[in-house]
């Protein structure tokens, strides 16, 4: 099957459904009509906008600016269904120089040599079966790179606190913290 590439995309969201603590996280994009939803771990989201924030930073210039960004900004909920197309497995960001835009990559499954030490130690049952590999290939302007960036930073807000100690979050029954020997807090 051929990526969905969306070059440039309408919108390209993150965003999360449900309560803190058991939110499920989405990555959208949308062009003519077509919308491609994957739901993918917080901890994916976090990184991803991080590491396109630091990207921008030494290679977009003021075009990458978060001045640059405020038009492309968007606070609206995403589009429904929620049906996700497929689970992301692996994320990759890059920089186009010749073009100066920001590639996101989303693929359903691990990378090849991921592929080949899961089959040496013996996970012939991958978890998406035979079904044909799935991606989505998202191309931005460094403003609207850095203007999903700062959605993937406010998407992530709201869930439960971290802990002082660990920075893992908190349950509201406590959690097992590595920080204190394992013990509840």
């Amino acid at each position: 099957m051929s990526p969905h590439v969306f070059d440039p995309p309408d919108r390209f969201v993150a965003g999360s459904v449900g309560p803190p603590g058991e939110r499920t996280f989405f990555l959208q994009a949308s062009a003519d009509g077509r919308v491609v939803t994957v739901s993918l771990e917080k901890e994916q989201v976090r990184l991803l906008g991080e590491s396109l924030v630091e990207m921008l930073d030494q290679v977009a210039g003021p075009e990458g600016s978060p001045e640059a960004a405020e038009p492309f900004l968007d606070n609206a909920p995403l589009d429904t269904p929620f049906d996700d197309d497929f689970r992301v497995q692996r994320l990759s960001v890059a920089w186009d120089d010749e073009v100066r835009r920001v590639v996101l990559e989303a693929h359903d499954r691990p990378a090849p040599e991921e592929l080949a030490e899961l089959e040496a130690e013996g996970d012939t049952e991958p978890p998406w079966g035979v079904l044909p590999p799935q991606s989505v290939r998202v191309v931005l302007t460094p403003a609207a790179a850095r203007a999903f960036a700062q959605r993937c930073a406010k998407s992530i807000e709201g869930g439960r606190p971290s802990c002082p100690f660990c920075g893992q979050p908190l349950d509201p029954r406590g959690h097992i913290c590595p920080r204190a020997n394992g013990y509840r807090r």
